[in-house]
């Protein structure tokens, strides 16, 4: 563990949620915070601080101050095998009602944990699928600020959607809502908005992640305000608490190894990978990755690699296999496909350093499902997106990339699609869809060209934001605003 001792204040705890998706913005978080001179506590547990051993290694080897702090999940008090603490490794409903059942459990050892500490914490930085843990900053006397991986666009569709509970009466998942109180026209249907643990059991959590939202001192997202001023500025007004956009955090960080292991080890040998980049012209390759959570169906992943053959463009696509690479060995791809497009494809089985490659000059494209970290990651790279939303928020996240950024291309999904569903309940995007957005996102028409050019002066804005802009003015308000607190014990 880091020394804290000679840090400076404030202390902040983050808790993420055991989840890639989650628990990657929030280790950006904490060098951000760390090297802006306050002392970071991250918790976490034993499966998920070996995952990140190689980002706990980095940050002691910097001597940043932080303490990865690994608390034990009781797993088999909740029924749930040893050792199965992040969300990614479980399929099923309850196990994760049980997981979330784990995580409450953590919080006598970590108040326990905290009250130990020489210098005490001066606020909690949580997840939202934490709620418990307002509880803990109660108990200390300590805010709890609420993190948010959504947009300020999203988060706001979120709040007013279950807030307000505009699906109360809404049988049909497909049916278009005009959502109110958004600042402009926007329709959104129940089956493509996010959900809040909407499934049967899971109404107690569901009710309390919305209580502890209400009560949270303030929000933290990872996004920028001269990205989304317009939704900043309504979602801060609806919720009546400060939102702290503090984006693209990993931007902040220039240590190329730190931002390559964030999350996982790749499963690719990064310089071999860099090296298939460098060999590429400016601009010519697609970048094709659906995140840490999708899993693809052998029926899609024909479709994709037939899509990408006939668009005739280099890419590099990476392929989830949850651990286990049989499941999307290249006999599942169609026949001669690798032989093909050798020479202009490069296939990734597992994790591969997003944030790196986005960043290359050979990549010119990235077909996206629209989490937010990939999003504000592409965004940050200055590239024009393919849009391909799971489920989640992405569809909303689409909305912006689209049609507001006016950055993105739409693929046509109209289903969700997530990780529970058996094959034969995916809609699965054809060939021709694919290998038609591949050539018009690519191409050198005028359109793709504007395409080109707003991405580039969302990237400009994006680096100035955390140099010396908002999100640095706001990083540098936040600590102040947390030293200026310290310890209280009127908490609501």
């Amino acid at each position: 563990m880091n020394s804290l001792d000679d840090a400076p204040n404030p202390h902040f705890v983050l808790i993420p949620f055991m989840a890639q998706g989650h628990t990657i913005p929030m280790i950006d978080m904490a060098h951000l915070l760390a090297k802006h001179g306050a002392m970071v506590s991250f918790i976490t547990t034993p499966v998920n601080a070996a995952r990140i051993q190689s980002t706990i290694d980095r940050a002691r080897e910097l001597n940043i101050p932080i303490r990865f702090v690994p608390l034990r999940l009781p797993c088999a008090e909740v029924g749930l095998p040893d050792g199965c603490e992040n969300v990614d490794e479980i399929l099923e409903k309850d196990q994760v009602m049980k997981m979330t059942d784990a995580y409450s459990m953590l919080h006598k050892p970590l108040v326990l944990y905290l009250q130990e500490q020489s210098v005490p914490p001066s606020c909690i930085v949580s997840d939202l699928c934490q709620p418990w843990t307002g509880d803990v900053a109660r108990e200390l006397g300590i805010p709890r600020l609420m993190f948010n991986g959504f947009c300020a666009f999203a988060s706001l569709c979120r709040y007013l959607i279950h807030q307000d509970k505009i699906f109360e009466n809404v049988a049909d998942g497909d049916e278009l809502v005009i959502l109110p109180g958004f600042p402009h026209h926007l329709e959104v249907s129940k089956a493509r908005s996010p959900g809040n643990f909407n499934s049967p059991g899971f109404e107690k959590f569901s009710a309390k992640i919305l209580d502890e939202e209400r009560r949270a001192d303030s929000v933290v997202t990872n996004s920028f305000y001269e990205l989304e001023p317009l939704y900043v500025d309504s979602y801060q007004k609806r919720i009546g608490k400060r939102v702290w956009t503090i984006g693209p955090m990993f931007l902040f960080n220039s240590d190329t190894s730190t931002i390559a292991d964030r999350g996982a080890k790749a499963s690719v040998n990064q310089k071999y990978c860099m090296e298939w980049l460098d060999s590429m012209k400016r601009g010519s390759v697609l970048y094709v990755s659906f995140g840490s959570m999708a899993r693809t169906v052998v029926s899609q992943l024909e479709e994709i690699a037939m899509g990408l053959e006939d668009s005739k463009r280099p890419f590099l696509w990476v392929i989830k296999s949850d651990n286990k690479p049989s499941e999307t060995d290249k006999l599942f791809l169609p026949e001669g496909f690798e032989e093909r497009t050798r020479g202009r494809g490069l296939i990734i089985q597992g994790w591969a350093p997003q944030a790196l490659i986005l960043s290359h000059p050979s990549v010119g494209g990235f077909v996206t499902h629209c989490g937010w970290n990939s999003t504000i990651e592409g965004v940050s790279a200055g590239l024009p997106m393919i849009t391909w939303p799971h489920c989640a928020e992405q569809f909303l996240n689409e909305e912006l990339i689209v049609n507001v950024l006016k950055v993105g291309l739409a693929v046509g999904v109209q289903s969700i699609t997530n990780r529970t569903m058996k094959p034969d309940e995916v809609s699965i995007v054809k060939r021709d869809q694919i290998e038609r957005a591949v050539v018009e996102l690519m191409g050198k028409e005028t359109g793709p060209e504007e395409r080109r050019a707003r991405a580039k002066e969302l990237k400009e804005k994006a680096r100035k934001a955390i140099d010396e802009g908002s999100s640095y003015n706001n990083v540098m308000q936040l600590i102040e605003y947390i030293s200026s607190r310290g310890t209280r014990t009127d908490v609501q």
